[in-house]
């Protein structure tokens, strides 16, 4: 090995750990989140990767979608890594693609109280057909028309 390598990943503890995701069912109880410390702002946060895959309830087959998160924030705020390893646990979930849309709507309203909250998927074609799911949560009480506003860029 070149010199030039050696030591490059010393301090890295999650590259090459043993991943232990396989297995976890979907629950809010995976997200973590961290305190918001700019709530005098309305501004949204985003979240997206293009390799979400679950399973067909039907065929066991897997279903691969564009997954897509959009949120004003209110107190606190999703915090990525636990956002992957959430995705990551339906990778051996069985579930049609609405219910995992509006079940992660759920979880993330629950984990966060967002003033607005958007849900995305984009599921590849089966059968020649893409099915977009899209799942929205507005906070009681808040400036909705302004949140509505900047979330849906009305």
């Amino acid at each position: 090995m070149d010199d030039q390598y050696v030591g490059q990943h010393v301090g890295l503890a999650q590259l090459g750990a043993v991943a232990h995701h396989q297995g976890r069912q979907p629950s809010v109880d995976i997200l973590e989140t961290f305190e918001n410390r700019d709530t005098a702002s309305l501004y949204i946060t985003q979240f997206s990767t293009a390799e979400f895959s679950s399973l067909c309830p039907k065929t066991g087959q897997p279903d691969f979608a564009f997954f897509d998160l959009r949120y004003v924030p209110n107190k606190k705020c999703i915090e990525s890594k636990s956002l992957k390893l959430y995705l990551f646990s339906y990778r051996n979930e069985g579930q049609f693609m609405e219910s995992i849309t509006n079940q992660m709507l759920r979880h993330f309203v629950e984990a966060c109280d967002p003033l607005g909250m958007e849900v995305k998927m984009h599921f590849n074609a089966r059968g020649g057909i893409r099915t977009n799911v899209t799942a929205r949560h507005f906070a009681d009480g808040c400036k909705i028309d302004e949140v509505k506003a900047l979330l849906l860029g009305v």
